[in-house]
Formats: structure tokens, sequence, C-alpha cells
């Protein structure tokens, strides 16, 4: 629903519909909103597959070379492919793998372009109204003794999140300040 009003609001400023059309819109919309929210959402209904791979995640960041080696470095991970210029993927055992790319810009640096639509020829992307709050990854061995004297050697300032007796974790920033959590976990469950 918020998604509608917006698109009404976006609507009526850029002149598509006057005061009068909005307001008939948004009030049709508030009577029909709780019959709306009453119908079966199709994204609750279970799928008819399961999850069985992690293909890849996509980090956007400042300087893909210098992430990637940061990364390669710090989780061991394989960089399988490196285009030279804007891109990099890493392989993370049988895991899955993670592609590094530019396009995060430094604060206060200007963008080149506006951002480009989702798909070519599509409609832009909406604004964001969520955002991933950090990435776990399980690692081995561990040691959280030596986990933290590792991450304190290279200068990451290690936070500690234990959560009961068998997890233990800390987290670190990235090069472009990303929440990167290192634990003992590598079991699903």
């Amino acid at each position: 629903m918020e998604q509608t009003i917006a698109t009404l609001i976006n609507d009526f400023e850029a002149g598509k519909m006057d005061r009068r059309q909005l307001i008939k819109s948004l009030a049709a919309l508030a009577l029909a909103g709780p019959a709306l929210a009453s119908q079966p959402v199709a994204a609750q209904v279970k799928a008819p597959w399961k999850t069985v791979h992690l293909d890849h995640i996509s980090y956007s960041v400042s300087d893909y070379k210098k992430s990637a080696q940061w990364y390669a470095n710090l989780m061991g991970w394989e960089i399988a492919n490196d285009n030279g210029q804007n891109q990099a993927t890493l392989r993370i055992g049988t895991v899955g793998e993670v592609i590094i790319r530019n396009s995060r810009r430094p604060a206060g640096a200007t963008p080149v372009a506006a951002p480009a639509p989702a798909t070519a020829g599509g409609p832009p992307r909406p604004p964001l109204t969520g955002v991933i709050n950090h990435v776990s990854w399980g690692v081995e061995p561990w040691d959280t003794d030596g986990v933290k004297a590792e991450l304190t050697k290279r200068g990451l300032n290690p936070r500690e999140d234990f959560v009961g007796a068998d997890f233990k974790s800390f987290h670190v920033l990235d090069p472009d300040g990303w929440d990167l959590q290192i634990s003992n976990q590598t079991k699903v469950g």
C-alpha cells in the first residue's frame, strides 16, 4: 500500500492528477485498504522449490581491487576472476561466490551519471527502504583468542558478539564501512 500511496503522490507532484483526483484516490485506497490486507498474499504461499545453494552475493564498493584483496587476505576467499577494470569474483570454498564491483562512491564524490534503471529500458528502481545490517560468515578452524588477536593485529578493532555458550563471533568493518561478522558457526541449523 505504501508504494501505491507514493505513486499517487508522485503523479500529483508531476502534474498527472489534480488535488481533487489525489484526494479521491487516497480516500478510495483508505476504504479498500482493510479489504486488501485481509486477502491472502501470494508471497505467503510456500513456493514449490527450496534453496539448495548460494550462487553469489554482490557487493558494491568504492575500490573493487582493494576490497577483493582485503576479503581474500582476511577470509581466505579465492579470487576466481578479475576483469582488471571494475569487478572481481571471489570463490568461497563450496559455499558460493561474492562479486565485488565498483559503484559506491567515496563520501563527497559527485556522481558521473544517474543511476541505471533496474532493467534496460525499464522503470528506475524504487527508493531503498531497507538495508542489510551485516553479513556473518562462519570460519574454521575457530579459536576465539586467535581470531581476536588476528583481527586486532590487522587494525580492525573487533567487537565481541557472543550469544549463549556455543556461539562466538566478532564484528569488524570492511574497507567501505560495512559490518562483517566472523563466527564459529559453520553449519546450517
